[in-house]
C-alpha cells in the first residue's frame, strides 16, 4: 500500500502597513492586501490585492496585481494585470497578461529563454562590469558568440538558487 504526502500549501497573508526587504526561498502563496515598501523577492505566487499600496522592486514566480504598485517588477513566469491594477515602473515578465482597465505607466521588457549581458543586469539588479567579469572568470554560466555574452535564463536562475552569486 503507497501513502501519498500531501504537501502543505505555504501561504502568506498580509493586512497590515509593513517596510523593509523580503526575501522568501520556499515557494509560498502570497497576498499583499495593505502597504509594503521596500524589496520584495519570493517564488511561487505573488497577489497584490486591489486594496494595497506597494511601492518596492518585486522579484517573483507568478506576480498577480489588483492594486498600485510603484517599482521594478521581475516576473519570471508571469505578470498578470488585473482591471484595477496600477503599476509604476518598469516590468520584466516572461508572460504578460493585462486585463482591459489595467494601467501601466513605464517600459515592458519580456525576459527571453536567452539574455544578453545588459538584460542580465536588469534581471539581477547587478552593475554591467561584475556580469562581465563574472562571465569572463566563469563564475556565472554564460555561451559566448564573438565579443557578446548570452544567458539562459533557466540556468541562471537555478544558479542564483544554489547561492553561487558573485562566488
Amino acid at each position: 500500500m503507497a501513502f501519498k504526502k500531501k504537501l502543505e500549501e505555504k501561504i502568506l497573508d498580509v493586512d497590515v502597513a509593513m517596510q523593509g526587504n523580503l526575501t522568501f526561498k520556499d515557494p509560498l502563496n502570497m497576498r499583499i492586501n495593505g502597504r509594503f515598501e521596500g524589496n520584495l523577492e519570493t517564488r511561487g505566487s505573488l497577489t497584490i490585492a486591489s486594496t494595497a499600496v506597494v511601492s518596492a522592486d518585486i522579484t517573483g514566480d507568478n506576480i498577480i496585481i489588483d492594486g498600485r504598485v510603484k517599482g521594478k517588477i521581475i516576473a519570471k513566469e508571469s505578470l498578470t494585470l488585473l482591471p484595477a491594477a496600477v503599476v509604476e515602473g518598469d516590468i520584466y515578465p516572461a508572460r504578460l497578461n493585462v486585463a482591459e482597465g489595467a494601467i501601466l505607466e513605464g517600459r515592458c521588457s519580456m525576459l527571453h529563454d536567452f539574455m544578453s549581458a545588459e538584460e542580465l543586469v536588469h534581471y539581477l539588479g547587478v552593475d554591467l562590469n561584475s556580469i562581465l567579469e563574472w562571465a569572463n572568470s566563469g563564475k556565472i554560466p554564460g555561451l559566448k558568440e564573438g565579443n557578446n555574452w548570452k544567458f539562459e535564463r533557466k540556468t541562471i536562475d537555478s544558479w542564483v538558487a544554489s547561492g553561487k552569486v558573485g562566488k
